[in-house]
């Protein structure tokens, strides 16, 4: 099979929160469309990445994985890792908890959900929620959301660009208006939601809580945000490179994923270049040689966590 950087589609998703940024600025659709999230790295049952250069233009990321699951790293024959995406929330988001491995395997099928959050943009006075302000038992949760006092629990976090925040699986968070993120996670859709702020959704209905789940789950004890940086955990190790002009990228071990939140530049793989700009996502697979980004650009490097 012949492999190269693979130039991906997004998979855009529609959602009552989501705003026009990721149309207006990162060009994922015409001017005024809303989207919530645009999936910049997918290989999953709810969407996957098309190809969008070179002799499998047209084909899916996952047709490719399942053919040679060695795009991944040499000998990988799980499930995709990762997935990534853009997420401009014009209202808050949900407050909601993922389970980790175990407990999501058992219940719902699929890995759990440990991710990263990079602000690349927010309004004055934006915040997200990280966690809870307190320590609570259960059933002082239970309460709190049945009597409708829950947000009092919650630990509300001022947000600037450039910001990191690692959300393990069991921290309770939420995105609040006003955010445009990038998120790398496990490659899993699996959330619980425990408030909603009695929103309708698109079918004029509450949408659906699931806090029996989510009070399984969550870490109930008080939280406190420090400025993840350099994020290297088990699942994923993420990197952002801010106004780079030259960056050689090592594919020995693992794919790399380069997500392009503002600027162009060139990416030289076997003698040919691909041009990657502002909004762009290209997934490397593993094992290819010199692979050099040269320009003016900023972007998000993703590659398998727990290689060194």
């Amino acid at each position: 099979m012949m492999l190269y950087p693979f130039e991906l589609k997004p998979v855009l998703k529609d959602i009552i929160w989501g705003g026009t940024r990721l149309a207006s600025e990162y060009k994922k659709a015409e001017s005024g469309r809303k989207i919530a999230e645009s999936w910049e790295l997918c290989v999953h049952e709810n969407g996957a990445n098309i190809i969008d250069n070179g002799i499998y233009t047209g084909k899916g990321l996952d047709y490719i994985f399942n053919l040679n699951k060695d795009i991944v790293k040499q000998g990988y024959n799980g499930d995709f890792p990762v997935l990534i995406k853009f997420i401009d929330a014009e209202q808050d988001l949900s407050v909601q908890v993922h389970p980790d491995d175990a407990y999501a395997s058992k219940y719902d099928g699929e890995s759990g959900k440990t991710e990263i959050w990079y602000i690349m943009d927010c309004v004055p006075g934006a915040k997200l929620v990280y966690g809870l302000s307190s320590d609570y038992t259960r059933d002082e949760l239970a309460d709190a959301i049945k009597c409708g006092r829950f947000e009092a629990c919650l630990n509300y976090v001022d947000v600037k660009p450039g910001d990191i925040y690692f959300i393990p699986a069991g921290l309770i968070h939420a995105i609040g208006s006003g955010i445009l993120l990038a998120e790398i996670q496990q490659n899993s859709d699996t959330t619980y939601r425990l408030y909603d702020y009695n929103r309708p959704g698109a079918d004029g209905k509450l949408r659906e809580l699931h806090t029996e789940k989510a009070l399984d789950v969550c870490v109930k004890t008080k939280s406190e945000y420090k400025n993840a940086g350099i994020t290297d955990c088990e699942y994923f190790t993420t990197a952002r490179y801010n106004n780079i002009r030259e960056l050689n990228i090592d594919t020995r071990k693992s794919f790399a994923s380069i997500i392009c939140l503002d600027g162009k530049a060139e990416i030289s793989c076997g003698g040919r270049k691909y041009n990657i700009e502002k909004g762009g996502s290209y997934f490397i697979p593993a094992g290819l040689d010199n692979i050099r980004l040269t320009g003016r650009l900023d972007i998000i490097l993703t590659t398998l966590g727990g290689l060194s």
